[in-house]
């Protein structure tokens, strides 16, 4: 049952380890497969446009053809040829606009399809995984890495096929036209690829390079943008901009040196290309000096066009590598996150913990969120039903640790942890957690109503039960005076209230939740002494007939437990109650005087 934790090394690893560009296009086209009938659809329209487009060299060639050195020139049938070259033309570049504006709804579908499973694939993810990760380069890849690939599906892969189309077609009508003549592409063309293929290889990594910079560009940012009212009060502005700024250049050097090496294909075929056209003009212009192969001005001037149609495209596909290297870069990362191993939250062979008393038992469980560096070490608790169990100690001690393993989020190393009975491992996920209400000291509100909020502690909660937990969170007579009172809307995270308010706010919704065991980590720190006192009486009341674990700074916050577990360094140094632990006059003793100590 137990989920193997990535460790330092391991990220570092999979962070370098080798590009797979086949396995990536593998899952690229996973994607497109539901709009293959539409994608179909649109590849023999962009063949219809190119075959268009490819009569056009023959009819200017023909048009040619008409004009004589006798004075013999036929005026209409020259303007008969440029109708049907201009109709052919108009006919090839509307085709072309309606093939475009398919490839993108394509790449529309096929990208909302791809965030879709992404942000799904996030919220299934175990929390250590975003333990690991700054927010904003996991953002970075829900947002740039998707609309990289969308953009190169919608504008990159179409103009491949319509390229490789019209090197196909081009080169068909010149071996028809000046067979001789094509020989000069045997010593352009494989010199045009080698190029190429030297360039990609060197490209690739560059641009991998260039997503991870952004990714942690994006992260710092996020980070400081959130800590910003931090940021002023310590003066920290300059320093800031400097380590951002450094970030930038270092962002700024990966995105200038990939798009360096990306670019620099395009030029280079097109001086092959020149060179081409260069030694067909010279051969054409001596076969027909000489009357070899019986080619005429007419087949030279639709030969010309002809080669510049076979060039043009591999010039193009050469400017586009250096897209599609990013657009596979940035798949790469996407389907990094997708294929990462999920959280089972209805665990196959598990059962379903129900009719929960309570009861809970830690016997010798070891836990390091890094192997080598343990947190805890042979910890055991045992709580009975309705009991409040107090957890202490200074900050690392491991207090938040005993609360990630009771939910699951993370699995001991050694040791079980049993539920009414029943080991933890052996149970579902959703089962686990639905016997838990958790009161975080990070408060989360999400942008909604005051009622919407409150009410999300339980499914199809009335107003009538929303109201009668805020009265008794103290917090319904502020609620009211707000300009909507319960519909008033809170921006994102409710940055419109104080900490307090919120805090009482994320109280109230878990005294909506019927769970029979109740975790308050650091409940109150970031209420008011006076507040504080206010709610102890409702909490009181909601902790009756509950499992409770208290984590407390604020050891006068914890007097009334049944039992207090003192920790220190991942290890249980004293238990008891509060007054047999102020007798011992021990670790717990020292640890409660020192909050009125003054320094």
């Amino acid at each position: 049952m137990k989920e193997p934790r990535m460790n330092v090394s391991d990220r570092r690893s999979f962070a370098n380890k080798k590009v797979d560009v086949k396995h990536t296009l593998k899952r690229l086209l996973s994607y497109l497969r539901p709009s293959l009938p539409l994608f179909i659809i649109v590849f023999i329209g962009n063949l219809l446009s190119v075959v268009l487009s490819l009569l056009g060299p023959y009819i200017c060639g023909l048009a040619v053809g008409e004009i004589k050195t006798d004075g013999s020139t036929d005026f209409n049938a020259i303007t008969y040829y440029c109708i049907i070259l201009a109709a052919v033309y108009i006919a090839s570049e509307l085709i072309n606009y309606a093939t475009t504006v398919g490839m993108a709804y394509v790449a529309r579908k096929m990208t909302n399809k791809m965030r879709g499973d992404l942000f799904k694939k996030l919220v299934h993810l175990p929390v250590g995984y975003f333990d690991n990760r700054q927010a904003g380069d996991v953002i970075s890849v829900l947002s740039y890495d998707i609309d990289t690939v969308g953009t190169s599906l919608a504008t990159d892969v179409l103009l491949v096929l319509k390229s490789a189309v019209l090197i196909v077609g081009s080169l068909t009508m010149m071996l028809i036209i000046a067979a001789p003549l094509v020989a000069v592409f045997a010593v352009t063309v494989p010199l045009s690829l080698i190029m190429t293929r030297i360039i990609a290889k060197k490209v690739q990594p560059l641009y991998r390079k260039r997503s991870a910079k952004l990714g942690e560009l994006n992260g710092f940012a996020e980070e400081v943008l959130a800590g910003q009212k931090t940021t002023k009060a310590y003066n920290r502005e300059e320093e800031i901009l400097q380590r951002f700024q450094a970030k930038n250049e270092e962002a700024n050097d990966a995105y200038t040196t990939a798009e360096y090496y990306g670019t620099i294909s395009g030029p280079c075929v097109n001086l092959v290309n020149n060179l081409s056209l260069t030694l067909i003009s010279v051969l054409g212009a001596l076969m027909f000096a000489f009357g070899w192969g019986g080619v005429g001005i007419s087949q030279i001037s639709s030969f010309v066009l002809y080669s510049r149609k076979f060039s043009g495209p591999i010039n193009e596909i050469a400017n586009v590598i250096g897209e599609f290297q990013s657009s596979i870069a940035a798949a790469e990362r996407v389907f990094a996150v997708l294929e990462e191993k999920e959280e089972e939250l209805e665990c196959e062979g598990a059962g379903k913990l129900e009719n929960v008393k309570g009861d809970v038992e830690i016997d010798g469980v070891d836990f390091g969120y890094v192997p080598e560096k343990p947190v805890l070490k042979n910890f055991s608790l045992k709580a009975d039903s309705g009991g409040l169990i107090a957890i202490v100690g200074k900050t690392g001690a491991g207090k938040t640790t005993v609360i990630n393993l009771l939910m699951r989020f993370y699995d001991a190393d050694a040791g079980t942890i049993k539920i009414d009975g029943h080991d933890i491992t052996e149970v579902t996920r959703s089962s686990l957690r639905g016997a838990f209400t958790m009161v975080l000291q990070d408060t989360w509100l999400f942008a909604g109503t005051v009622y919407e909020n409150i009410a999300y502690g339980a499914e199809n909660a009335t107003r009538e039960q929303v109201e009668e937990v805020c009265k008794k969170a103290r917090i319904h007579s502020f609620i009211t005076r707000l300009p909507q009172g319960y519909d008033t809307y809170l921006s994102d995270n409710a940055v419109n209230i104080s900490k307090g308010q919120k805090q009482l706010l994320t109280i109230a919704r878990a005294m909506l939740s019927p769970s029979p065991m109740l975790i308050l980590d650091e409940a109150t720190s970031n209420v008011d002494t006076r507040t504080e006192q206010i709610i102890q009486g409702a909490m009181t009341e909601l902790m009756k007939g509950k499992t409770c674990f208290v984590i407390a700074h604020r050891l006068s916050t914890v007097k009334n437990a049944d039992k207090i577990l003192v920790m220190d360094g991942g290890n249980v140094v004293e238990q008891g109650t509060h007054a047999e632990l102020m007798e011992q006059k021990g670790y717990y003793y020292r640890l409660y005087n020192s909050q009125f100590e003054s320094y």
